[in-house]
């Protein structure tokens, strides 16, 4: 019988969970017995994953967000960190989240446990400072987008191309139909997906603008039915409390709570909030408006740190603006209802788009969650 294998693990949000559920069931797959415990969610914890602290409680985003929950976050990494140290686990996946991971990573690093970063910071987007504190921080880092691998490769960073998971989940041909009918979507009418975020903080300046956005495209085009899907129960509640407060309870919309995936096969179009849904949109092949709202002190850090022209996965991809961003002051309702109206109008636009998207789909499967267990098995081995 082969030996246990200890794998601590933290995901410290919606997507991340999303992410190493499929890499847990991979590993169980190969090596048992095996023990993950750490920081995750619903997805992880269905998976046999023990969660020590309520994922929730690093979920936020944007500079001003961090410094309000600063201490809560950082006594949750000191306590975590001086655990593994006692425990010493075979090997750390630090999932995304890497304003708090590298920082974990770092400290086991040193000590002589294992580190492997599991999706890349954005260093494409943010100049190339971040590439040298991964360099210090990881052992081994597991990248989704083929661009990303050279970047690692020229200064010495072990790395390895692992594709994106959700290209292996999503189906190069969803089913419209079956998905609206799930979802108990009128017939005849334009499905209109809305995604402001999977975060409290998203939703909070972002929620009210998708309801006015909306409420505009509808006086516009009528027969026109919304469906937007929440993370969790809260940020549903949030969006609910947007529709009372600018009296648009009677906007046709379904509100989930869960099934984007589903919402999103069902959709003819799609406003999405800046993130991992930009890719899932694209994946189902979803025409799309992608915009982005966050703290004013936040956008302005992040302006003078920027240098892509633009902050979407799918143009990231294209390597051009593919899909029309509205950012910050541009994301009023009615930028956003016009962004909308236009798409609809321009098919030669959707098309383009739809097109595209099939080639990033190609692209991107590559059984990333097979792929990330062999390189994580790898590492434990050496």
């Amino acid at each position: 019988m082969a030996e246990l294998l200890r794998v601590a693990m933290v995901a410290g949000e919606a997507s991340g969970d999303q992410l190493a559920a499929p890499l847990i069931a991979a590993l169980k797959a190969r090596h048992n017995p095996i023990l993950f415990a750490g920081i995750g969610g619903p997805r992880m914890q269905a998976q046999g994953f023990e969660s020590h602290y309520p994922m929730e409680r690093l979920s936020v985003r944007g500079y001003a967000e961090v410094v309000r929950h600063y201490r809560e976050i950082m006594s949750i990494r000191r306590r975590l960190v001086k655990a593994l140290l006692a425990e010493r686990p075979d090997v750390y996946i630090g999932v995304d989240a890497s304003e708090f991971n590298l920082g974990v990573e770092r400290r086991l690093k040193d000590a002589g446990i294992p580190a492997i970063h599991y999706v890349s910071p954005q260093v494409w987007a943010w100049r190339g400072r971040r590439v040298r504190r991964v360099a210090r921080s990881v052992t081994r880092i597991l990248v989704m987008f083929p661009f990303e691998a050279p970047l690692y490769e020229k200064i010495g960073v072990p790395v390895t191309y692992v594709g994106h998971p959700l290209a292996d989940l999503i189906p190069l041909e969803p089913a419209k139909h079956e998905a609206r009918a799930a979802l108990k979507l009128p017939t005849g009418k334009l499905i209109v997906a809305l995604l402001p975020g999977s975060r409290r903080s998203e939703l909070h300046y972002m929620a009210k603008s998708f309801v006015l956005a909306a409420h505009r495209f509808r006086q516009e085009v009528h027969d026109v039915h919304f469906v937007c899907p929440m993370v969790t129960r809260d940020t549903r509640d949030l969006f609910a409390r947007a529709l009372h407060d600018e009296d648009r309870t009677d906007l046709p919309l379904t509100l989930l709570f869960g099934h984007s995936h589903e919402a999103l096969a069902a959709a003819d179009l799609a406003l999405v909030g800046s993130g991992t849904a930009t890719l899932e949109t694209a994946l189902f092949k979803t025409p799309m408006v992608i915009t982005y709202r966050q703290s004013p002190l936040t956008f302005a850090l992040m302006r003078q740190m920027m240098y892509l022209p633009y902050v979407g996965l799918p143009n990231v991809l294209a390597g051009e603006k593919l899909v029309p961003e509205l950012i910050q002051d541009d994301a009023h309702p009615a930028a956003l209802a016009g962004a909308l109206l236009t798409l609809l109008r321009d098919t030669a636009a959707q098309r383009r788009q739809v097109e595209r998207f099939r080639e990033f789909h190609h692209l991107l499967r590559q059984n990333a969650a097979e792929k990330a267990a062999d390189a994580v098995l790898r590492v434990v081995k050496k």
